[in-house]
């Protein structure tokens, strides 16, 4: 919670704590049947004792605005909508509602970096402060001027942000876009959303690679499609299992991160491309390639996107600026057959009215920056130091329990736990009480005994700390079972 009480006032802080939340329940922003935080949670969001916060939960008890049930913990009572009559039953609304929430251990990872600052991060897939280009940003905000770009712009997105894009998917990616076939999004995440809510429909057949940061998304799940997996090897997914898919359940679309995958690291190869453009070409079968991290790979053999082999429109590119400028921004893109970038542009009109105007320009003048080029190869460099401080840290602390294999590029190190019997969802929980968090196997579609670390979100020099926290935690989960 972003409220703190004011341990400068002379009111007490239970007080203020009981004020503040009889003022969201009398208001109707806590309806009844709203689930209260744990006493421990709220203590640490307020930065008081629990003592403090137990005195401010009884005191709301004792004013009926609040009560404990077995097994549902503290929740709004529904006493005041007996006395003021029938209100709508949001928690009805809220659990009926058309969309799947998302996976209860990515809300736990969000609420605890918000509210715990002593929590170590592994388990948001963003870049730390340290890597972003705040010179560059800065030096942006005092040139730009906004002229005539204060109102409506193209539905597709400004103008001469999808030229710049245009050009730097030709100069960085081997890729052929004109800006009339680009459509400006708010991320990555958003342009999967908008592709699946406009070309397909529920009961369609899609696959996606297990383990992946699509499996991770309930829009799959919310849309009503039909989902199939194709695991991830060493050189990526393999065609003929797409192939296999298409002939036994007429798969219509495939979502693959093919350049440093999210979550292992791997990367499709060149012959698997090539066949996977064959098979896809000879049977309809449209691709959705989300490329995030072709631009952090840490050598200078890095194999282009699918899309630049694409000669027949079959691939909707997916890229955005958030693993390589800033995810503050929210600007992501994507390139496909104008036919199918007019329909996602009428959607995402129908939606928000197109992209803020003031994050494109700044995109523009980034994407335009004679620095790129030397902030992509810092970067580069910083995140491969970051890959060896977390790897060196995992071999000398937890040698004989955790594996992996380095990745050339992207933010992420996939681990596997040689225990098979542990359940890295448990060990997570253990994780959260030693201020660590980390990415459960299990939320990107793997077994449970998997585990991923993005090295590039905590500060460098906590990177360690952290491992040393994870090591502690796996002590006490494993003395648990014993």
């Amino acid at each position: 919670m972003e409220w703190k009480p004011d341990k400068s006032n002379e009111f007490p802080l239970y007080k203020q704590i009981s004020n503040f939340f009889e003022a969201r329940i009398l208001n109707g922003e806590l309806p009844p049947g709203s689930k209260l935080p744990s006493e421990r949670n709220l203590a640490k969001s307020f930065q008081v004792n629990r003592s403090t916060v137990n005195s401010a939960l009884e005191e709301l008890k004792a004013m009926g605005l609040i009560e404990t049930l077995v097994g549902a913990g503290t929740v709004v009572s529904d006493h005041l909508t007996r006395e003021q009559g029938r209100l709508p039953n949001w928690s009805q609304y809220i659990n009926e509602g058309f969309y799947q929430p998302n996976n209860p251990v990515n809300q736990m990872i969000n609420q605890l970096i918000q509210t715990d600052k002593d929590m170590i991060n592994f388990g948001i897939g963003e870049l730390n402060k340290d890597l972003l280009p705040v010179d560059v940003l800065t030096h942006i905000h005092r040139q730009i001027t906004f002229d005539n770009d204060l109102g409506y712009q193209h539905i597709q997105g400004n103008i001469k942000l999808r030229e710049t894009i245009s050009s730097h998917l030709k100069d960085y990616r081997n890729i052929e876009a004109s800006a009339s076939s680009i459509i400006v999004t708010s991320g990555a995440q958003q342009a999967i959303h908008l592709i699946i809510q406009c070309l397909l429909s529920p009961g369609d057949s899609v696959a996606i690679e297990d383990p992946s940061y699509a499996y991770s998304l309930p829009i799959f799940h919310s849309e009503g499609l039909k989902t199939y997996f194709l695991p991830v090897y060493e050189d990526g997914v393999d065609p003929e299992e797409v192939l296999s898919l298409y002939q036994k359940h007429r798969i219509k679309m495939i979502f693959l991160n093919p350049i440093h995958q999210n979550p292992t690291g791997h990367t499709l190869s060149i012959e698997k491309r090539q066949r996977m453009m064959e098979i896809c070409s000879k049977y309809g079968i449209a691709i959705v390639e989300d490329d995030p991290y072709s631009l952090t790979g840490y050598q200078d053999n890095n194999l282009p996107p699918l899309k630049s082999l694409d000669s027949h429109g079959l691939v909707l590119y997916i890229s955005s600026l958030s693993k390589v400028l800033s995810s503050g921004l929210r600007v992501g893109w994507i390139a496909g057959p104008q036919p199918v970038i007019q329909r996602i542009a009428d959607l995402k009109q129908q939606i928000d009215f197109g992209h803020p105007n003031f994050s494109q320009l700044y995109a523009t003048e980034l994407l335009r920056s004679s620095q790129l080029d030397d902030h992509l190869i810092s970067l580069r460099n910083r995140l491969k130091v970051r890959r060896d401080v977390t790897a060196k840290a995992l071999t000398e602390l937890l040698p004989d329990e955790i594996s992996f294999s380095l990745p050339d590029g992207g933010i992420h190190l996939w681990c596997k736990l040689t225990n098979q019997k542990i359940d890295s969802h448990l060990l997570f929980k253990h994780a959260i009480k030693q201020g660590v968090v980390f990415a459960p196997g299990k939320t990107l579609g793997s077994e449970k005994h998997y585990m991923r670390f993005t090295f590039s979100r905590p500060d460098s020099d906590l990177i360690k700390k952290g491992i040393e926290r994870l090591e502690q935690a796996l002590r006490k989960y494993l003395k648990s079972r014993s």
